[in-house]
């Protein structure tokens, strides 16, 4: 499918959900119409397998009773199924009976059943409950099919899910072949629930401009590969992956570069998210194999796989990037000075915990790898236990790059933002300042970054160039002096030379436009002395 055709089936189905919701917010039918979204995605996938399974035994038609081939396979194959479902799950994963495959949720949207809501219900909780434990368990618990925002009665809600369904059934059907056109409609339309979300869009998305930026970062330094073979990224985490946006955009970026990953970690605390994320990274085409995210608190480190005490055998990950919530008010209990992603560099304050995020990543991180972070400004210069944590992280050579961004980018907040670089092993023995907060297009509600924005802002990077007034590569002594502040104003100047002043040609442009207005008076005093009228002095 082209692009435009991809933009094209966002757009129908965002003029479907912005007719639809009526008087119910945003983030509530945000939550309906991608979950069916997702079911349709899921049973084009389950369908095409269990063609491919049943081969010639698949029946080629349907009729008004069985409204999709599987079921007549059902109907006459009873003694069959649950060795059938047996190996679906196998081989996909997960299993979706007949009655609850898009096609025939569909047709009871269309003829207005009154068992549209009862089926929806039982087809969910079956596909959690018959479906590969880890990524699909709870999948749709958060899809209230009860809620009184869809109607007051059985009746009202039915009536409303039957319209709803039935017009994205209708704006779908062109595109009924194009499994892959599903990804990329349910991440537009993300994008535009993010827009109506206001503050609450900073709990699921990373805008995909700024998204480009730290994805080009981490694939361009992660692992140079060796002559002839393909860049490959073994892990890749995002510890406040909200959707998974920025985790497909790394792999989309290094796919369309020629290169791999192996597999996708993400950990999101907001329930809801957390399951957008998983539903986002199958609809990408991402194999539950290859994707790990979970459920819960970044900061307490709650992650069984991220809580081994011993260092030696610590999960460490190649790429890192993350957008974590700004200046986030916490609780450090004592326990966690001693933490060891804490401990060789002290706790953030109670009021922000901007580094504490910074070193739950850094403290992943393989030798060789890479982690960009979104953090803001405020990180460059704030001191008490931020200064000193700064120092640290300084002194051991561990920040790479600093990169300004225009404010106003983000739904959720206007204030200007920067992207921190961090290495291990970094090999310059220079900072990076990058000052790309006056390239922008003005927006009525946000900031752009237009593409030339971006790519300036990654070519930068990449060979580390400096110019005037956009940036500059600073010795660590300099830095010293200024007390480890990395407020980017103190190394890049934006102010212009006053332009220098030709005095003998502003003499002579003076003396020229006098001549011009005594030739302009004298001829004016002609008209006037032949109408009788006062002359000008």
């Amino acid at each position: 499918m082209t692009d435009t055709n991809q933009k094209q089936l966002g757009s129908i189905l965002w003029g479907i959900a912005d007719q639809l919701r009526g008087a119910m917010n945003a983030d509530d039918f945000r939550d309906y119409m991608l979950s069916f979204l997702f079911l349709r995605y899921l049973s084009d996938n389950y369908e095409t397998a269990a063609k491919k399974e049943l081969g010639r035994d698949y029946p080629d038609t349907h009729d008004d009773t069985h409204p999709v081939p599987l079921a007549l396979w059902y109907a006459n194959n009873p003694d069959d199924i649950a060795a059938f479902e047996k190996q679906m799950r196998r081989k996909t994963h997960y299993v979706i009976q007949p009655p609850h495959l898009w096609n025939s949720i569909a047709n009871l949207a269309r003829t207005q059943n009154d068992e549209l809501l009862n089926t929806l219900q039982t087809g969910f909780k079956y596909i959690e409950e018959e479906s590969f434990e880890s990524t699909f368990q709870g999948l749709f618990s958060e899809i209230n099919l009860a809620s009184d925002k869809l109607g007051r009665t059985y009746a009202d809600r039915n009536a409303k899910l039957c319209t709803i369904i039935q017009k994205i059934a209708e704006g779908l059907n062109e595109f009924s072949t194009d499994i892959d056109a599903l990804g990329d409609a349910y991440e537009y339309l993300i994008g535009q629930f993010a827009a109506g979300s206001g503050k609450k869009a900073g709990e699921f998305y990373t805008p995909q401009q700024i998204s480009d930026i730290l994805s080009a970062i981490v694939t361009l330094d992660s692992q140079e590969p060796k002559t002839g073979s393909k860049q490959r990224l073994e892990s890749v985490l995002d510890f406040a992956c909200g959707s998974g946006s920025l985790l497909l955009n790394v792999r989309k970026r290094l796919k369309n570069a020629g290169g791999t990953i192996g597999k996708i970690y993400g950990q999101e605390k907001n329930i809801t998210t957390y399951n957008l994320a998983r539903m986002n990274m199958l609809l990408h085409g991402v194999k539950d194999s290859e994707f790990e995210i979970y459920h819960g608190d970044t900061l307490t480190n709650d992650w069984d796989i991220l809580r081994e005490l011993n260092p030696a055998k610590q999960p460490a990950f190649d790429a890192i990037v993350a957008n974590p919530p700004f200046s986030y008010r916490w609780t450090p209990t004592p326990a966690l000075g001693d933490d060891l992603r804490f401990k060789n560099h002290g706790l953030a304050p109670k009021s922000a915990a901007d580094f504490a995020f910074l070193l739950h990543g850094f403290h992943f991180l393989k030798d060789e790898g890479v982690m960009a972070i979104i953090l803001p400004h405020g990180v460059l210069f704030r001191g008490g236990a931020e200064q000193r944590i700064r120092t640290k992280l300084l002194k051991d050579g561990h920040i790479d790059t600093v990169i300004g961004l225009p404010a106003n980018l983000f739904y959720s907040t206007g204030i200007p933002v920067c992207i921190l670089v961090l290495k291990r092993c970094k090999k310059p023995d220079d900072l990076l300042f990058i000052n790309a907060a006056e390239q922008f297009e003005k927006g009525k509600r946000q900031n752009q970054l237009k593409p030339e924005h971006i790519t300036k802002i990654i070519e930068t990077y990449q060979h580390r160039k400096e110019e005037p007034r956009y940036s500059r590569r600073v010795e660590m002594a300099e830095i010293e002096k200024n007390d480890f502040n990395l407020n980017i104003s103190r190394y890049i100047s934006t102010a212009l030379p006053e332009e220098e002043i030709d005095l003998a040609a502003t003499h002579d442009a003076l003396t020229e436009i006098e001549r011009e207005i005594n030739t302009a008076t004298a001829k004016h005093n002609e008209f006037l002395k032949e109408l009788g009228i006062p002359l000008l002095p």
